[in-house]
């Protein structure tokens, strides 16, 4: 069976012109399948998180082409990449960036009040089910600055699922947690991945993570230099 391919880079290449012209990105091309999780790991300065940025269209100043779900999205209005960002992809930072004021439930619900495409009480069960998901069902209430850092990532996740995006897109997302909570993080990604079919590209400088995702993407100066390459 042929598996779907979910985003496509074709020849992307970047340049930096402060303070001089500076090339960081020089020809890369890979596709991403439905369910894979990938890793992107490689030195400070390979350019794996440039190439995050391009990939996630934040960034849409380069070269060459991006597809995601067969869309070509390079040249694409700002206002059309905001509202593709928003219902395709769910982002996890290192920092999970959450609203210590406001309950985990509440936290989660932001992005699918923002893309309005379902009532507030839908909205809310479905915050409910990405933290029990995520086994959090019992802190749903609690406000985020309450609870451990690794409670605080898995929130940050249940966010970037609410509105059941193409792809995950995680920055250095277990950079700030202990091992015990990066594994447990680790685990999130892979269950979502294998048994819900949730595609996941993450820039990580932790081998071990990157050494049990499904495909390992090394970058090196702006080129990739290995596909699968395993620690």
């Amino acid at each position: 069976m042929q598996r779907e391919i979910i985003l496509q880079a074709d020849k992307i290449g970047k340049y930096f012109h402060d303070p001089t012209e500076f090339k960081v990105l020089n020809d890369i091309s890979f596709n991403v399948y439905r369910g894979e999780f990938i890793t992107l790991v490689g030195k400070s300065g390979s350019g794996k998180s440039t190439l995050l940025y391009i990939l996630s269209t934040m960034d849409t100043e380069y070269e060459g082409s991006l597809q995601i779900h067969g869309e070509t999205v390079t040249d694409k209005k700002q206002n059309y990449l905001a509202s593709l960002r928003n219902e395709k992809i769910g982002f996890v930072f290192q920092f999970h960036y959450l609203l210590p004021e406001f309950s985990c439930l509440k936290n989660v619900m932001i992005p699918a009040l923002r893309l309005g495409k379902y009532s507030r009480k839908e909205i809310e069960d479905r915050a409910y089910q990405k933290l029990s998901m995520l086994g959090l069902q019992d802190q749903a209430l609690k406000p985020s600055s309450k609870l451990s850092g690794g409670q605080q990532q898995r929130v940050a996740i249940a966010r970037a699922l609410i509105n059941d995006p193409l792809i995950i897109m995680g920055d250095e997302p277990t950079g700030n947690l202990d091992s015990k909570n990066t594994l447990i993080v680790f685990d999130t990604f892979k269950q979502l991945a294998h048994e819900f079919n949730q595609t996941i590209i993450a820039v990580t400088h932790d081998n071990d993570f990157a050494e049990k995702s499904d495909r390992t993407i090394e970058m090196q100066d702006g080129t990739i230099i290995s596909t699968d390459k395993k620690f």
